[in-house]
């Protein structure tokens, strides 16, 4: 068990190999909020010593997604609405004005990159293949930011789109989401295609707000 989820956590130290293990459970919510993280179970769980889950537990405080309460031990956190909904609000911002810079910058193969992954979209669709939608989705927005050539840019966007990703996978499970989410990004890389400026940050808002108002619905409906 521990070779093969440590194999799928990419590069990096151990601790932080476990940080993004236990980073993806609980944003999976297969932690509960409230849950007590067991520095012994993960230990023999993951069959590793407890310094890089001590390590990688620090992290995720640093991250705020857990708490350390002393004698008691650490406790997850989570998101909670305002912080997804926040998140989404920054990315309506930030991500309107990357599509801007992209259409000024961008070069073929990145352009070809954002088609690539709007077609698998498209065919994750067709297949209901939510795990290669979400995939292809990423994809598609990292394209995005990449077309910017702005490496400061691409970063700033890459620390929250990773949270957001990760909440947004809730919103393609609404009936009917995979389809209408692939006619969207058809839609903005077919602005960007053309170099419309304001068509493009258009349909990238109007893509942000369904996700969000998607995701809100999902959490919502969760608490009843």
């Amino acid at each position: 068990m521990k070779k093969a989820i440590l194999e799928n956590t990419g590069h990096g130290s151990l601790g932080n190999k476990i940080f993004n293990i236990l980073r993806d459970r609980i944003l999976n919510e297969e932690y509960a909020k409230g849950q007590k993280l067991n520095e012994v179970a993960l230990s023999k769980e993951l069959e590793i010593s407890r310094t890089p889950i001590r390590e990688a537990l620090k992290q995720l405080e640093l991250e705020g997604l857990v708490r350390s309460e002393p004698n008691k031990g650490v406790f997850v956190i989570g998101f909670s609405h305002r912080d997804i909904n926040d998140m989404l609000e920054i990315r309506y911002v930030l991500e309107a004005l990357a599509v801007e810079l992209a259409i000024e910058r961008i070069n073929s193969v990145q352009l070809d990159k954002i088609k690539e992954a709007y077609l698998a979209m498209e065919e994750a669709s067709k297949v209901r293949d939510q795990d290669k939608f979400n995939d292809a989705n990423i994809a598609f927005h990292e394209s995005i930011y990449k077309g910017t050539q702005s490496q400061y840019f691409e970063q700033l966007l890459r620390d929250i789109n990773y949270y957001i990703h990760v909440t947004s996978r809730h919103s393609i499970k609404q009936p009917n989401r995979l389809d209408s989410a692939a006619i969207e990004h058809r839609e903005i890389y077919e602005a960007i295609l053309a170099g419309d400026k304001k068509r493009a940050v258009e349909k990238v808002k109007k893509h942000i707000r369904k996700t969000q108002f998607l995701v809100k619905h999902y959490y919502e409906s969760k608490d009843h």
